[in-house]
């Protein structure tokens, strides 16, 4: 069964994007959508004895309606603020090494464009897991003119999905009917958030990914392991 995943391009993103992408047999970088302040397109927690504090790559003037795929990146001395405040916060975590290694290839890559940079990450991460998918897109460069809904199931079309996979938010605007009626299995994930080794106090999953590599290395591929739950089942 042909799996498809489409999502927004994420910075570092948590343990629960990893699952979607492990699942996938095509994933789709969503990287032409709108661009909203607040999201985790440029930002993202990590843990430190500080509590959760934010990563956010600061970002050039932005127009209104700016498309993610558009919009770019200010200055260079970020980088390096960023990967000191993940040696200060990890000193101690016993892969730190190789999860600064990660940080550093994304981040001293030559590239002035958020989506690139965050899908980068992405990959980054999937890569180090071992978990990329055989089949990797750009939704910007698929030429699909639908929007919402008709345009997820076109892509889906486009890649011959016969399971299309998604998180939560999709909920409130699916047609989960049309891809019924086209022969395209909806399930939504179900995140488990499996817990591992955590320095700095109590376990939380709601951080970015880098804290699993730097906890853990390669093993914490274990971890990402959630399941998914059948549309009908998923809204009642």
């Amino acid at each position: 069964m042909k799996t498809v995943v489409i999502s927004q391009p994420m910075y570092f993103p948590w343990v629960g994007l990893l699952e979607q992408v492990r699942l996938a047999d095509a994933w789709v970088h969503l990287d032409d959508v709108q661009f909203s302040k607040g999201g985790f397109f440029n930002r993202v927690q990590m843990k430190s004895d500080q509590g959760t504090p934010w990563l956010t790559v600061p970002l050039a003037e932005n127009r209104l309606g700016q498309a993610l795929n558009e919009t770019q990146l200010s200055g260079h001395d970020w980088r390096r603020k960023h990967l000191s405040a993940l040696q200060q916060a990890y000193a101690k975590a016993p892969c730190v090494d190789e999860m600064l290694a990660l940080a550093e290839e994304v981040l001293m890559k030559e590239t002035d464009s958020l989506s690139a940079l965050s899908a980068g990450s992405v990959e980054a991460l999937s890569e180090y897991f071992e978990i990329t998918p055989g089949d990797i897109r750009w939704s910007s460069q698929m030429k699909i003119n639908d929007e919402g809904s008709a345009r997820v199931l076109a892509i889906c079309h486009v890649l011959g999905a016969e399971r299309y996979i998604t998180g939560h938010g999709a909920r409130d605007y699916l047609d989960h009917e049309s891809f019924e009626a086209s022969g395209i299995r909806v399930e939504y994930m179900n995140y488990e958030k499996h817990p591992y080794p955590q320095l700095h106090g109590d376990f939380t999953p709601y951080v970015t990914a880098l804290d699993l590599v730097a906890n853990c290395g390669r093993s914490g591929r274990e971890v990402i392991a959630s399941g998914t739950v059948y549309w009908k089942d998923f809204l009642e």
